[in-house]
């Protein structure tokens, strides 16, 4: 038998095994990621993660580009209103880290009711925390446009859309918890349907409700925060009923249903340490916000535009990275601690690979991303401004791929607090300087906050890959 023909065979098993790999990790797997091969591990796990992030990625550019419909101010609106959302989604990343940390950990010890109750104590949780927010933002939310720069027409314009965002946080909240009990459950392809059903049904509605289409009113800016809160509110509905369902790997039963305050108390330590470090990165992303709010709500508009390009790749490496802490906070249940360094490498090494790709097409040709959301001839300085940001930020990728993986092995481990002082010096001690010293110091207008973005997750990742390299997160008890 020739040479040719045996390659030719190899690569037709191996091409027909990752498709039925890919089959069984869209469909939903019931296999213990513990004990099955690494490679056959990372793919049923991370497959669906990546197609749930990609969803919630498409979801943010198609709402931005009907936003983008409605002018300059309401982009604004959109971008002011984002960075105070970063408040929320740090509490509930924290609070979904957590509970990955503990249900990964109980499902590798093989004790499913014990992440039923964990999982209980999470959602719990959520709900109380995000009554507070939903307060702030009811009643508050022109004050907080208007504390971030916003001009007096962009307030009464779009006032409504903070309202109704802030108002209805907690299902942002929810849908962050329950998803990270199905996924670090080992069910990821759960959670890509219930944010795929969650996200379609945001981006039909979208359109119909912001221009009126059909017997639906034309709502303008406020019509994409109703769209948002009934596709996640739904679908946080659905998230229940497959949790009381008892079909998969955390079952909640009504004997469950209980509040244990030592459950709790865990749970919030783990996740303090999560909320602190994505507050400090979350925080500076409000600061460099309002930095450029100074250079003029055209520049503004351009970043956030840019902004949202480069989170529809960054999610999809998350899902890589949430996949990873699934895997590492598995396999120490099982007392694999080896096995779980391992898989955060070949992960890592895989996110590294992706985003070196996409960064190079950013760099070249950034233009013709951002002019598809605007009319450079008509809008030149968001066009500008969002061009120059998309391509200094995407220099970063290659490193900011690594770096992503490394801190989420980091806190699926349980080592919640160690990531919070990298973010403390990566995003404080300096990009957040650097962002001021740049813009108002030297001058460097849009640059000087994009080469601050680009300087801070670059420290944050060398950082991270010491304290990694190190291993003392293996010992971490949960």
């Amino acid at each position: 038998m020739s040479h040719i023909s045996i390659r030719s065979r190899f690569s037709k098993f191996f091409v027909r095994e990752f498709f039925q790999d890919l089959r069984e990790a869209i469909a939903g797997s019931e296999q213990d990621f513990t004990q099955i091969p690494l490679k056959k591990a990372i793919i049923l796990l991370s497959i669906p993660m990546v197609l749930e992030m990609i969803m919630e990625s498409v979801f943010a550019l198609v709402d931005i580009f009907f936003v983008s419909r409605l002018g300059a101010e309401a982009i604004a609106t959109v971008g002011i209103t984002e960075s105070l959302m970063t408040i929320i989604y740090a509490i509930g990343i924290g609070l979904s880290v957590g509970t990955t940390a503990l249900v990964s950990r109980r499902i590798g010890e093989k004790r499913p009711e014990e992440a039923s109750i964990a999982a209980v104590q999470a959602i719990f949780a959520g709900v109380v925390v995000s009554l507070l927010f939903s307060a702030i933002g009811i009643f508050f939310a022109r004050d907080l446009l208007r504390l971030m720069g916003a001009s007096a027409e962009t307030v009464e314009m779009g006032y409504m859309y903070p309202t109704i965002m802030l108002g209805g946080n907690g299902v942002i909240m929810l849908l962050f918890i329950i998803n990270a009990v199905f996924r670090s459950s080992g069910d990821a392809a759960i959670s890509m349907r219930v944010l795929w059903f969650a996200n379609i049904l945001n981006i039909i509605l979208d359109p119909l409700l912001i221009f009126g289409i059909g017997p639906f009113p034309e709502m303008g800016i406020k019509g994409a925060a109703v769209a948002t809160n009934i596709g996640r509110g739904v679908a946080v509905v659905y998230q229940l009923y497959l949790l009381g369902r008892g079909k998969y790997r955390v079952k909640v039963r009504a004997k469950q249903i209980v509040i244990k305050i030592s459950e709790v108390v865990k749970l919030l330590k783990l996740s303090l340490g999560a909320i602190g470090q994505n507050i400090i990165a979350t925080s500076s992303w409000i600061f460099l916000v309002w930095v450029i709010t100074s250079l003029g709500e055209e520049v503004v508009a351009g970043y956030t535009i840019a902004i949202r390009i480069v989170m529809f790749v960054l999610l999809p490496s998350w899902g890589m990275a949430n996949a990873a802490a699934t895997l590492v906070g598995q396999n120490l249940g099982a007392n694999k601690p080896e096995r779980a360094e391992r898989s955060a490498w070949v992960v890592g090494l895989g996110n590294m690979i992706f985003l070196g790709l996409v960064s190079i097409i950013f760099i070249a040709i950034p233009d013709s991303f951002i002019g598809f959301f605007v009319d450079g001839a008509d809008e030149p300085v968001v066009l500008q401004s969002g061009v120059t940001c998309l391509r200094v930020v995407s220099f970063g990728f290659f490193v900011y791929a690594l770096g992503m993986v490394m801190i989420n092995s980091i806190n699926g481990a349980g080592d919640t607090a160690t990531p919070v002082w990298i973010n403390f010096i990566a995003f404080w001690l300096m990009e957040i300087p650097l962002a001021y010293l740049f813009t108002r110091v030297f001058d460097l207008h849009i640059n000087g906050v994009c080469y601050s973005i680009l300087i801070g997750e670059t420290a944050l990742t060398f950082i991270a890959l010491v304290i990694f390299r190190r291993g003392k997160w293996k010992l971490k008890k949960v």
